[in-house]
């Protein structure tokens, strides 16, 4: 029986996304072709007539779960203002939900350190869907220039990543929440830090609070004291000086 290409294109982008769960779930190695292809509801047969290797499958497994991450992250930021953006894609994601769900999360936590040990078609594959990734974080800091914007990008997914790794191998307990909690702040005080001071509050320091001018010892204000204080000085008073120091 012969499929039509629709049908055909249904079913490849099923298996795919059943794989990108599975994978996050067990490892790159966690799950044969076969036991994915039963949960996909086809034989093991019937892999090739869609994929060329399983190298090829993890690959688009992978991409699969790193376009929906973006997907979400775009959504996110299309909902906040544009200065609430990183704060609230960082607290969306360092959260006890995405630790508890593997499978549907972010796919370089669970997958990042068996992908490095690929072949360097499956790394090339993996660091170009990071550097998407990195270049949609940059679109949400505003304000910095884009060079740096991506410095911090780079930095922020460093940490919310590793913070990720991190509480799953705590559990689901209170240290765990802890790590999360770090990680949070750390991400977002570095965010604060890196802000340009005119974008960073003046402060409210009182006028009276500041300290006054220091007067001269012998109680006189002088054209000289004056002078260092700031104080304007008139032509006529100047004058008036130079001819008492002449009389």
């Amino acid at each position: 029986m012969r499929y039509s290409r629709e049908h055909k294109l249904e079913t490849h982008a099923r298996i795919v996304k059943k794989a990108s769960i599975r994978l996050r779930e067990k490892g790159a190695h966690g799950i044969g072709v076969a036991d994915l292809m039963k949960e996909a509801g086809l034989t093991h047969g019937g892999f090739y007539a869609h994929f060329d290797s399983r190298e090829a499958l993890v690959i688009e497994a992978f991409g699969y779960a790193m376009d929906r991450a973006i997907e979400r992250w775009r959504k996110i930021a299309g909902q906040t203002p544009p200065d609430k953006r990183l704060s609230t894609i960082v607290e969306s994601y360092l959260t006890p939900l995405h630790r508890d769900d593997p499978g549907n999360g972010c796919a370089v936590p669970t997958l990042g350190a068996e992908i490095a040990r690929e072949s360097p078609k499956t790394r090339r594959a993996f660091a170009a869907k990071l550097e998407q990734m990195i270049d949609m974080m940059a679109d949400q800091i505003p304000d910095i220039p884009r060079k740096a914007a991506r410095k911090q990008a780079m930095a922020a997914l460093a940490t919310m990543m590793g913070t990720m790794v991190m509480s799953r191998i705590a559990g689901t307990g209170e240290f765990s929440d802890q790590i999360l909690a770090a990680g949070r702040e750390a991400v977002l005080g570095s965010a604060a830090s890196a802000k340009p001071e005119s974008n960073k509050p003046e402060s409210n320091k009182p006028e009276s609070n500041r300290p006054a001018a220091k007067k001269p010892a012998s109680g006189k204000d002088t054209v000289s004291a004056r002078r260092k204080r700031g104080d304007t000085v008139s032509a006529y008073a100047i004058g008036r000086m130079h001819r008492n120091c002449r009389s």
